[in-house]
Formats: structure tokens, sequence, C-alpha cells
């Protein structure tokens, strides 16, 4: 595996999940935590066709290969979270390939993430049972 330069790096966070993507010149390979994607995402077809949209939309799937290093949530965050960075990263390098991927809100953070657990109840809005008598 070649050196990857640590100015070409997309970074996608999604709930807990954190990617760091590198695009390096290939035939369209994809790799997450040294593991083939297809096997790291338990051959979920919806799973890959969401990380590799952002290529589709600009018809470069076959002109790039990625490699992810992905850590914390689960398959759904995490797959999500690469397909951020994957977009963010196709920006960095061409900033004309923006005005493409923002309409198919390729480029948006979703934001959202787990509530805090608060005091006097059991989860972050469950509250004990309430009895009258």
């Amino acid at each position: 595996m070649k050196k990857l330069q640590k100015d070409q790096i997309g970074l996608g966070k999604r709930k807990s999940a954190i990617a760091r993507v590198f695009l390096i010149p290939g035939k369209g390979d994809l790799l997450i935590n040294k593991t083939k994607g297809e096997k790291y995402l338990q051959y979920n077809q919806m799973y890959l066709n969401k990380i590799w949209e952002p290529l589709r939309q600009l018809n470069l799937e076959t002109q790039f290969d990625i490699i992810v290093l992905v850590k914390g949530g689960g398959l759904t965050g995490q797959t999500e979270a690469i397909q951020l960075g994957v977009a963010r990263l196709l920006c960095k390098i061409d900033p004309q390939y923006r005005t493409i991927l923002k309409p198919f809100g390729l480029l948006t953070r979703d934001a959202r993430i787990k509530e805090r657990k608060k005091y006097g109840l059991r989860k972050a809005r469950k509250a004990p049972q309430y009895s009258k008598r």
C-alpha cells in the first residue's frame, strides 16, 4: 500500500462513527480497515451503493480506489460517515464537484446524535413508572 498523504483526507462523521477516507487513483476497489469493503459491510448492497454514490454522480467509479479507516458506531453510521468523507474529499480535489454533489445532499452532515441520559430518569427521556397509590 502506498503512503497516503495527510492533506488528501476526507473526514466524515455520523452519530459516533468517524471515518477517515483516502482516494487513490485505481480501478474502483473499496478497502475498509484493511478488509475488503464487501466483506466488512457484510455484502449488504444498500451500504455499498451508499458509499459509491458520490463517485457515481460524477461518473468516477472506476477511476479511484477508496481506502477507509473507520471507528465507532454501527455499520449504518459508519457507511454514512464514509459517504460524507468521500464527498468532502472529492470537493477538496476539485471545487467544481461541489455544485454537482450539493443538490443530492451528499455534503450535509447529519447532526443527530444520541441524547445524554438525565439524572432521575432511566434513559434520556424514559421516566420511572408513576404510581398514584
